[in-house]
């Protein structure tokens, strides 16, 4: 893959490609064989104050459209985890710290879709999975969202750069913004495990602000946003049973960056998309893909997920 940590990064952008079998993009799989991953790290909830020493250095912008920039920080995988040019090292670390081309992509699409009265995120929760740098989320926030709550699998990750970009985008001078400790969470685990954390932080703020009412449905998220995280067979079925756990019916939508396919690792947006129309508990489910994203011969594309009726939990 190439790196994407360029300085004053600008939409549009052109798009990584997996289209090249004889590179090496540092997945860890395919090779040989040996020991087991060792098991996730424990689901936990890191706090606002917990951020590192080990932070992002200079900021650099993602200007989003004329009037609106993100800014993001740069953390040496080496530096956090001891691990030297590696995208996922299975078990220990999950790609957090590398700025991946579908989170700008998402970016661009909420824009979008916001400008045009697709889209409303104002007063709305939103929970942002595999975050890693944060930016959709952030996005979220700076457009108004009353809760924004960031998962991603290693807790290092959240504190090194995900706390740190939402401390410097959302949290400017009291004239300049309202979001407060309250408005955000962060949460660090496995998929497999984290849906009771993430859960009781959606309750405690239906409380606090009685955003729904008991009428409403199953309480949960009213948008989840990813980029870039299925690209691993393995793992597709953990992430589709979460989202179903957290997602907010009828009304809750997912917005999802990532590539049809994953040469070389076995996932990917097809697969994906095939969890939903084969699981016989989703009574129904509407799925729409837009291809604004498809730049360069790249496979990239947005894929917005509703579930428009309730289902029944696993």
């Amino acid at each position: 893959m190439e790196d994407t940590e360029a300085k004053n990064t600008t939409f549009p952008s052109s798009l990584f490609s997996f289209s090249n079998p004889n590179v090496s993009f540092g997945f860890g799989f395919g090779a040989a064989s040996g020991p087991p991953p060792p098991p996730p790290p424990p689901a936990l909830e890191v706090l606002l104050s917990e951020e590192s020493p080990v932070t992002g250095g200079n900021l650099e912008p993602v200007v989003v459209d004329d009037s609106l920039s993100i800014y993001k920080g740069r953390v040496n995988t080496c530096d956090v985890f001891g691990v030297k040019n590696s995208d996922l090292v299975p078990g220990k670390y999950e790609g957090g710290l590398k700025l991946w081309e579908g989170s700008l992509d998402l970016v661009k699409t909420l824009n979008a879709d916001i400008k045009d009265d697709r889209l409303l995120v104002e007063g709305k929760r939103v929970l942002e999975l595999g975050c890693g740098h944060g930016l959709p989320g952030i996005f979220a926030g700076l457009k108004g969202a009353g809760l924004v709550h960031f998962q991603d699998f290693n807790a290092e990750v959240l504190r090194c750069l995900t706390i740190p970009n939402v401390k410097v985008n959302l949290f400017k001078e009291p004239s300049q913004g309202t979001f407060t400790s309250s408005s955000v969470g962060f949460y660090a685990g496995d998929w497999s495990e984290i849906d009771n954390l993430l859960l009781s932080g959606a309750t405690v703020q239906d409380k606090s602000t009685n955003h729904h009412t008991e009428n409403d449905g199953h309480s949960g998220y009213d948008i989840i946003l990813m980029a870039e995280t299925v690209y691993a067979l393995d793992s597709l079925p953990s992430l589709y049973r979460l989202i179903k756990k957290c997602l907010h019916y009828p009304g809750g939508v997912v917005y999802m960056a990532g590539k049809k396919h994953y040469f070389g690792v076995g996932g990917g947006t097809r697969q994906f998309l095939r969890l939903a129309a084969e699981d016989d508990r989703t009574d129904r489910a509407g799925i729409a893909t837009d291809n604004s994203a498809k730049r360069g011969g790249a496979r990239n594309k947005i894929v917005l997920l509703c579930f428009t009726s309730s289902f029944q939990m696993p």
